[in-house]
């Protein structure tokens, strides 16, 4: 019974949701994006040519959005979960810390990338401390992916929880990128303890000792 009253209380939230309504209207898969939009237009993330790693792209908003927005680039999406295709996006079913996998993303792209962006999230326990942990977790996975993926330019932007480990992940952040900003964008739901970590050029190898 109060499994059925929960998802009957997310349905209801789903349909007042504006940014939900909006993402059905403008052909996105889900409301996430419209945190990026707001990270594009703020920090300037996307320009023609460029090269993108989208990790933990399902159900693919992210990647849509990318495709409209990079002409004659080249995107490449991986997730454990099945994806709907994307027309121009090379997309991967795995884990993006296996070195196969690491791979296919290098054969790919031919070059080093110009962004790598994540936006996941663990299945939630529903305990806040321990589900902040295990996206904290994500996080910095994806960030010493993105240092060994990215060029000395390169972007990444990431979903960060603000718990136990946001410091340590700020810090690690700074240590290997020259610019590290933190942003929380207006659609992220209120009760949300979610932001984005947008981190730009990174530091010389030899000065990086995380």
């Amino acid at each position: 019974m109060k499994k059925n009253k929960i998802s009957k209380n997310w349905i209801n939230k789903q349909k007042r949701d504006i940014y939900v309504r909006q993402s059905k209207i403008d052909g996105y898969r889900s409301r996430a994006v419209y945190k990026l939009i707001e990270i594009d237009e703020k920090f300037k993330i996307f320009r023609n040519g460029i090269s993108i790693i989208d990790l933990g792209a399902a159900p693919g908003s992210w990647s849509q959005y990318a495709s409209k927005k990079v002409k004659n680039g080249k995107i490449v999406s991986i997730d454990l979960k099945d994806m709907e295709k994307i027309d121009n996006i090379a997309q991967i079913k795995g884990d993006f810390t296996e070195k196969k996998n690491q791979s296919k993303i290098k054969d790919l792209l031919k070059f080093k990338a110009d962004v790598v962006l994540s936006d996941m999230a663990a299945n939630t326990t529903g305990i806040k401390n321990i589900d902040s942990v295990y996206i904290s977790e994500l996080c910095k996975e994806a960030m010493l992916f993105s240092r060994e993926m990215l060029n000395n330019s390169g972007k990444f932007v990431s979903k960060i929880f603000m718990g136990s480990t946001f410091n340590e992940i700020v810090i690690n952040a700074k240590i290997i990128f020259k610019e590290v900003k933190i942003f929380k964008p207006k659609s992220s739901r209120n009760k949300s303890k979610e932001s984005f970590i947008i981190c730009k050029n990174l530091r010389k190898k030899e000065d990086i000792n995380v």
